[in-house]
């Protein structure tokens, strides 16, 4: 069984950054795709980036060109950096991976509050 452990939320003040972490229990190579999701309060979880095996990146418009996705095959973790913070960020986030198998994996979430 796959586990995924994010770290790294928190509250910050608009304009301010955190990065996330998430931590996997298997090598990140068994994994086709990794990303970040989030669900703020009242509203649908979305998705906000993805890395593929392959290196390329995708990202939600409402984050391009504040987070930066990447990974670190060394310590089997992808890590989500995300400066120029808005209140409209805040969310709880979740750390997610797809293996060759089509099998979902999460992590537990992690909550990011932003004040304006």
């Amino acid at each position: 069984q796959v586990q995924l452990v994010e770290s790294g939320g928190g509250l910050v003040q608009a304009g301010g950054s955190l990065r996330l972490s998430c931590a996997a229990s298997r090598s990140i190579f068994s994994f086709n795709v990794m990303g970040w999701y989030r669900r703020a309060p009242g509203k649908q979880r979305e998705l906000v980036a993805t890395i593929v095996s392959g290196g390329t990146t995708n990202y939600a418009d409402s984050v391009k060109d504040r987070f930066t996705i990447s990974r670190d095959n060394a310590k089997n973790t992808w890590l989500l950096q995300m400066n120029s913070l808005k209140p409209e960020d805040t969310a709880v986030y979740y750390c997610y991976a797809r293996n060759e198998r089509f099998t979902n994996f999460w992590g537990q979430g992690t909550q990011v509050t932003v004040s304006s």
